[in-house]
């Protein structure tokens, strides 16, 4: 790992994440828990955070070398492509994307092996592209941040630009989300972070998570599931259902034609449906305004139970709020 910057230092000796004012929020499909179980909110975040020693995994634009004991005229170095793989000569195209150093050169050496015997092959990350976390919002530099090692972070806030105060320190933003995938949202209230002093102040990250720091006072909402660009979209004074699904880039093809939207109030732990049909059809002049810190959530069509957990973290031990719906 590269050494670390100053707002860096800074913000690990603040020692700050809070579980008091956290949010965790995905899509299952399968009959909900007894809503009465008790969950400890630090267990949960720690569930949140991949293991400290996880495997890393190829991904695209990752620079490889491949080596050969004892044959250094096979030697090769690879730039994964696009798709996801890497052509060899004689091998061919190999699917790399996702496989771990270990996997790939057993992938290697068995598409070599009907050309060479014995064949030991070793892979090795030269460069690192795919290993990336996306910083948007309140920071001087938004925009991607390459990891060699694992992303943190503290690391993604710092090497973004962190504002800085009258006296020229890093001023931890009041609050955060973290957006994992489609179907995943973390919120990280920081304003607390100084007297917790919790240990998971450097909550590691997985490659191409969101990290979304708002301005203070900023109003936005959460949309998440099949939506071209999952995460926060800024409310203004006219925002309606429609502007902000438009606001995550519409919908993906696995939403369908006739998505029955789920809007989630992680605070109280309400859900309402709304069909998308309702919203177009002029005759019943529907209107939907969202709420800020609300979850909008589009499931995949054919996702005949949508079934939305939300779980509160908070210093005191509470049980989550189950939402079931059934949709038709």
């Amino acid at each position: 790992m590269k050494t670390r910057g100053t707002a860096r230092v800074a913000l690990m000796l603040a020692a700050i994440v809070c579980a008091s004012g956290m949010f965790v929020a995905r899509a299952i499909a399968q009959e909900p828990p007894d809503p009465r179980l008790k969950s400890n909110p630090l267990e949960t975040l720690r569930n949140f955070e991949p293991a400290a020693d996880e495997e890393y995994r190829l991904g695209k634009g990752d620079e490889i070398m491949v080596e050969f004991a004892g044959r250094p005229d096979l030697t090769a170095k690879i730039v994964v492509g696009p798709d996801g793989r890497i052509t060899m000569p004689l091998a061919g195209d190999l699917m790399l994307a996702g496989r771990t150093r270990e996997e790939a050169a057993k992938l290697i050496e068995t598409a070599l092996s009907s050309y060479y015997t014995n064949l030991s092959a070793q892979v090795t990350v030269t460069r690192y592209t795919a290993n990336k976390v996306l910083v948007l919002g309140a920071v001087e530099r938004p925009g991607v941040v390459t990891f060699d090692g694992t992303p943190t972070l503290l690391e993604a806030l710092s090497r973004s630009g962190l504002e800085t105060g009258p006296n020229k320190a890093a001023q931890i933003p009041e609050r955060c989300a973290i957006y994992r995938g489609h179907d995943e949202v973390v919120w990280v209230d920081l304003k607390k972070l100084i007297d917790s002093g919790n240990p998971l102040a450097d909550l590691r990250l997985r490659r191409d998570d969101v990290v979304y720091v708002p301005n203070g006072g900023e109003r936005f909402v959460s949309v998440l599931g099949q939506v071209q660009h999952p995460g926060a979209v800024l409310l203004t004074g006219n925002s309606t259902l429609a502007s902000v699904l438009a606001g995550a880039g519409g919908f993906t093809e696995a939403a369908g034609n006739k998505p029955h939207i789920q809007i989630v109030d992680p605070e109280t732990g309400t859900s309402r449906i709304i069909s998308f049909n309702d919203l177009l059809n002029p005759d019943k002049a529907l209107e939907v305004t969202p709420k800020p810190g609300e979850i909008v959530f589009v499931p995949q069509t054919g996702f005949y139970r949508a079934t939305y957990v939300v779980e509160r973290l908070s210093p005191m031990i509470t049980a989550g709020a189950l939402i079931g719906v059934g949709l038709p």
